[in-house]
């Protein structure tokens, strides 16, 4: 099957861009807000069980993302403010309540919120159906920030077929899941048009250091040596460089500098501007009205 919601199309071959705010590489920095929930399975390991057999409660797991909470963000929050750099937070609903100093520093910095499920785990399989927990996350980090979140990430990326017509239904304008392009492009829905927003998974510490398990350092090799093949392509239309980020993986004390060099690599170019997911989005629609999208059947 080829791709169900986003009609397939060479990009080379897609109408150009143009610039926001005259830059040219759109920098989309995304942390991922996460509640893992001690009472359950760990939804990744840093520590393999003894003897192979999975424990509940994982201790030592469970702290590993915990950390991330405690000290990893506050390194975040400091790297993007220092910097006065905008950005955005795919956000499990749950944190408001299990971090609440957290849930607050990152409505204070301003970042913006995008949906990330209650907890992390996928939801695909919880009681009640996935809409009932869309629709309850959003609702509670709006009552949170007073603003509905515009954006979506799943958590682990994982959907069920009907995750996209479930999401504009529930208001939502554009989703990170479906990483097909270094450029934004409309998805098919039952519900009308959504935003495919790029996300990354090759420039991503949970797939950097997490799962492929490179030395410190590897993120910013891999980035760099985007930024110059984005340099080029970027003269015949605007793209998207967004980067994924955990607390307990790029702001432990061994990588906490290389994040930082990696921002400071982004701002040194003058083809770079950093931008929330709406700020993407309303670009996106401005620049390419969704007028021959079709709603799918169902």
């Amino acid at each position: 099957m080829t791709n169900p919601r986003i009609p397939y199309l060479l990009s080379s071959a897609r109408a150009p861009l143009p610039p926001l705010k005259g830059k040219r590489i759109l920098v989309h920095l995304v942390v991922n807000v996460e509640n893992w929930q001690f009472d359950q399975p760990m939804p990744r390991t840093i520590v393999t069980p003894p003897h192979g057999r999975e424990t509940v409660p994982d201790v030592p797991n469970f702290s590993w993302a915990d950390y991330g909470m405690r000290a990893g963000l506050p390194r975040i929050l400091r790297a993007f403010a220092s910097r006065s750099l905008p950005a955005s937070t795919s956000f499990n609903a749950g944190v408001i309540d299990a971090y609440p100093q957290a849930a607050q520093a990152i409505r204070e910095a301003g970042w913006e919120f995008i949906g990330h499920g209650m907890h992390q785990k996928a939801i695909n399989h919880v009681e009640g159906g996935e809409a009932v927990v869309i629709g309850a996350s959003l609702d509670k980090i709006e009552s949170f920030t007073g603003r509905r979140p515009r954006g979506w990430l799943s958590p682990g990326l994982r959907e069920t077929v009907d995750t996209p017509d479930i999401l504009k239904r529930k208001g939502i304008d554009y989703v990170c899941d479906w990483v097909v392009d270094d450029r934004p492009a409309w998805m098919n829905t039952t519900e009308g048009p959504l935003i495919a927003m790029p996300y990354n998974l090759e420039v991503n510490d949970s797939i950097i250091y997490a799962i492929e398990r490179h030395a410190t350092g590897e993120m910013a090799r891999r980035l760099e040596f985007t930024l110059r093949r984005f340099e080029t392509e970027c003269r015949d239309s605007a793209i998207v460089l967004a980067i994924g980020l955990h607390p307990h993986l790029i702001a432990v004390p061994h990588r906490i500098h290389e994040l930082e060099g990696m921002l400071d690599l982004l701002t040194a170019s003058s083809d770079i501007g950093f931008f929330t997911g709406s700020e993407l989005a309303d670009w996106y629609a401005a620049a390419a009205p969704a007028k021959n999208v079709a709603r799918t059947s169902g």
